[in-house]
């Protein structure tokens, strides 16, 4: 028996492959229900009202269960969460899980693991012979110190939820990630006035190009990678200029070594003057903010978007080979522990374009290695030399990504895509595979 620990969209898409191939599991979730983080009403979710899926449906949705037509091309939160409803219901999956039950530990035990779960106040401790972690990567936030003492309110984006709590304020964003730029575009609505700090430049792109979502288009004749960076970089800068243009400052590193901002309505704020572009933060005196530039400003209420950090609190870091000195686990694909053969890290992989499915394929993958584990056989064995010679080698397709704690576990999508599907046919080949009818 095998534990699954989340049913956001990667613990379903574990509990769904173990599924296929009859190997049995518990799953446990934190939350009365599935989604994970796109279930609002989960006290543990970061979503907030406005919040749309920012890769679109069709490069995101999983293969076997395509969403309805009549979705939209960037689906509203609540449609994800009825999608991931959907989903579990279809195949029986809520019926595999204890909700409202937290994973309180694990450590290893003979060829197992030993997990102390707890539900209602009630511990129970069970031995499994595996455990799949899938309690995703966006739940500790990233609140870096400041240098002084805010006399306004301080808050984390995962603590926002509706734009009333900007109305008649001043407002100073921390961050220009995806969820940075949603929420100023969200306070310009409501707030005195809205202004954006940030320490570096970021890629902008829109949501659509030709009425098409951008991330469908493209991706048909391979590039050599600088070729591609030049090519697209030239084609946004010819679509909506340079983020100088609006007062930004410009990335100092090529395209697609840093996670891009999709949200081209900051930009269009920025250029009405609804947003100012501010720099780094030097200085904090009660109110007033002094930046790096010189200029200072009064705020009311400082939101820092300043993301997440990995957080595993039921498991020592040392189980998960992850050295003190590192931003992530040291693992193979992201997924394989070196050591043990029988602990899997799933869903901690970031990706443009990578989508929900491919993470199901990574499913799939630990799914097939764990029946042919179990069968010891020599295409096992082989991946097992790899994977303890490749732990913490980054597939990141010769891309030099910015050194960010966010991006230690950030992969090139082409390149990882490839890895998985060359490992998933070494194992189904090694014997015929017999699945089950669900």
């Amino acid at each position: 028996m095998y534990a699954v620990i989340g049913a956001g969209p990667m613990g379903l898409a574990a509990a769904r492959n173990l599924q296929k191939l009859n190997i049995p599991f518990v799953g446990f979730e934190l939350h009365t229900d599935v989604g994970g983080l796109w279930d609002i009403d989960n006290p543990h979710s970061t979503m907030y009202e406005s919040a749309h899926l920012i890769s679109s449906k069709r490069m995101t949705e999983f293969k076997e269960f395509p969403m309805s037509d009549s979705v939209a091309a960037y689906p509203h939160h609540t449609q994800l969460r009825q999608y991931f409803r959907d989903f579990s219901d279809t195949f029986n999956l809520k019926s595999c899980y204890e909700f409202s039950t937290r994973v309180v530990s694990m450590v290893p035990e003979g060829d197992g693991w030993r997990l102390v779960s707890e539900c209602n106040g009630q511990k129970q401790s069970r031995l499994f012979e595996g455990v799949l972690m899938a309690n995703g990567t966006l739940h500790t936030p990233n609140i870096p110190s400041l240098p002084g003492t805010f006399a306004g309110r301080l808050m984390h984006s995962s603590e926002y939820r509706r734009p009333s709590v900007f109305k008649d304020k001043r407002v100073l964003i921390v961050g220009c990630g995806n969820s940075g730029a949603d929420i100023a575009v969200d306070a310009v609505h409501h707030a005195k006035l809205v202004d954006i700090s940030l320490r570096r430049g970021y890629y902008f792109l829109p949501k659509f190009i030709k009425g098409q979502p951008i991330d469908t288009l493209g991706g048909k004749l391979k590039l050599p990678r600088p070729v591609k960076q030049r090519m697209d970089a030239a084609m946004i800068r010819m679509v909506i200029g340079k983020p100088s243009d609006y007062g930004l400052p410009n990335p100092s590193y090529r395209m697609y070594e840093s996670h891009p901002v999709v949200n081209s309505l900051v930009l269009h704020h920025l250029g009405h003057g609804d947003i100012k572009a501010r720099r780094d933060i030097r200085r904090i005196d009660g109110r007033t903010v002094t930046f790096s530039d010189g200029e200072s400003h009064d705020y009311d209420l400082i939101l820092m978007a300043t993301g997440y950090l990995l957080d595993y609190p039921f498991i020592e870091r040392a189980q998960l080979n992850w050295p003190a000195n590192q931003d992530a686990p040291q693992l193979y694909m992201n997924v394989f522990h070196p050591e043990h053969d029988n602990l899997f890290m799933m869903g901690m992989v970031e990706a443009a374009g990578l989508g929900w499915e491919g993470r199901n394929q990574q499913a799939r993958l630990v799914a097939l290695y764990i029946q042919q584990r179990q069968q010891n056989t020599a295409a096992v064995k082989q991946f097992n030399k790899v994977k303890r010679k490749r732990a913490g080698k980054t597939l990141d397709g010769g891309y030099d990504y910015i050194k960010l704690a966010r991006m230690a576990y950030y992969v090139n999508k082409d390149e990882y895509l490839e890895t998985l599907s060359k490992h998933i046919a070494e194992l189904e080949t090694e014997q015929p595979v017999l699945a089950s009818e669900v």
